[in-house]
């Protein structure tokens, strides 16, 4: 199961907010504790192969954020995840993972969105990872080893008994400088550039651009880690941070900011496109504002609505296109941004709703 990956690695991504264009650009949306429909999504990009090992070569991923909540398998997606980013990067690959909302939630111990099988698979990590513990602890030269349980309370107010111990372990493994949090979520970006494409789980407005986007990882990476208190509401938090907002999600383009989003864009060098995931796009991957938002959460995960996996794909020789498992799509025929009804494309998106990018099947 991954439990036992080698040491941590430092990837030159760690730190980096801005990135060169690459030939080959994937951003894969929310996954939300789906594992299977995780896989499915990477497949679909042919960045892994049957056993699940990257066959991508130098393509650069970017996973938008949202691995944690509503799903019973998230440590399974982490550990996933860096498995695949260690094996990119042998081969000039790049796997970059970003935070969501739901992982600024967890760390802040907001658990309302938790299932009971991801309680259960955070228990059992646990039990594994205290054993490893003693059994450092019985090895000659090796200095005391920290209780995982160390300094989180007996009781809690309002929390089942039965889902007592899970919360317990979650509140331990994802608090600031928790073993979970810091070796996985303190990895992720939270704002970053790679090419001409802006990419953030909700949503920009000026005054983030302002603050710097190295700022902001900086403050959200030391908080995750404990190194510093709380980060700001304005940042991580409001419904206009960051990772809530959602002035350009709206499934309808009218009801999108977009002349906030053309001033926004307008103050990041180079940039032509925000893409973002956070609210849940059901005609799938869509672009509005002239494409200057490109929505990519398709809901996939069992916990949400179950959605078909899509992936948007940036091909410095192609163009934007979207790689979907839909079956209406399977007939090989593609829809470009004009197409009409009787193309096949409109026939699956609202009226008046949004326009998708590319189909590719």
């Amino acid at each position: 199961g991954g439990l036992f990956l080698p040491p941590p690695t430092h990837s030159s991504s760690n730190n980096q907010t801005v990135f060169p264009s690459p030939t080959r650009l994937i951003a894969i949306g929310d996954l939300h504790g789906d594992f299977q429909k995780t896989k499915e999504a990477f497949k679909l990009a042919g960045l892994i192969n049957e056993s699940d090992k990257w066959c991508g070569g130098s393509t650069t991923v970017v996973q938008i954020g949202d691995v944690l909540d509503r799903g019973g398998e998230e440590l399974k997606i982490l550990y996933f995840l860096e498995k695949l980013k260690r094996e990119a990067l042998k081969v000039n690959g790049n796997v970059i993972t970003m935070n969501g909302n739901h992982e600024i939630m967890n760390v802040d111990f907001d658990f309302r969105y938790v299932t009971k099988e991801g309680l259960q698979e955070f228990q059992d990590w646990a039990m594994w990872y205290c054993v490893g513990n003693h059994m450092k602890m019985l090895c000659d030269g090796v200095s005391v080893v920290q209780d995982l349980f160390d300094g989180i309370p007996f009781e809690f107010r309002g929390v089942k008994p039965d889902v007592f111990d899970g919360i317990r372990t979650r509140i331990a493994a994802l608090r600031p400088k928790g073993p979970i949090a810091e070796r996985f979520l303190a990895k992720n970006q939270t704002v970053i550039v790679v090419g001409d494409s802006v990419f953030v789980h909700g949503g920009l407005l000026v005054k983030h651009v302002e603050y710097g986007f190295e700022n902001v990882n900086e403050e959200v990476k030391d908080w995750i880690c404990g190194l510093k208190g709380r980060v700001s509401r304005d940042l991580v938090r409001g419904r206009d941070s960051v990772v809530w907002l959602r002035k350009f999600s709206k499934e309808l383009e009218k009801d999108c900011d977009c002349s906030t989003l053309e001033h926004v864009l307008a103050t990041i060098p180079g940039a032509k496109r925000m893409i973002m995931g956070h609210t849940i796009q059901e005609s799938g991957i869509n672009g509005v504002c002239g494409n200057k938002a490109i929505r990519i959460d398709v809901g996939m995960s069992k916990g949400c609505t179950n959605g078909l996996p899509e992936v948007l794909e940036i091909d410095r020789d192609k163009g934007l296109r979207i790689l979907t498992s839909n079956p209406l799509y399977q007939n090989g025929k593609e829809g470009s941004l004009d197409a009409k009804p009787k193309d096949g494309l409109g026939l699956v998106l609202p009226e008046l709703g949004p326009k998708q990018v590319e189909v590719e099947a």
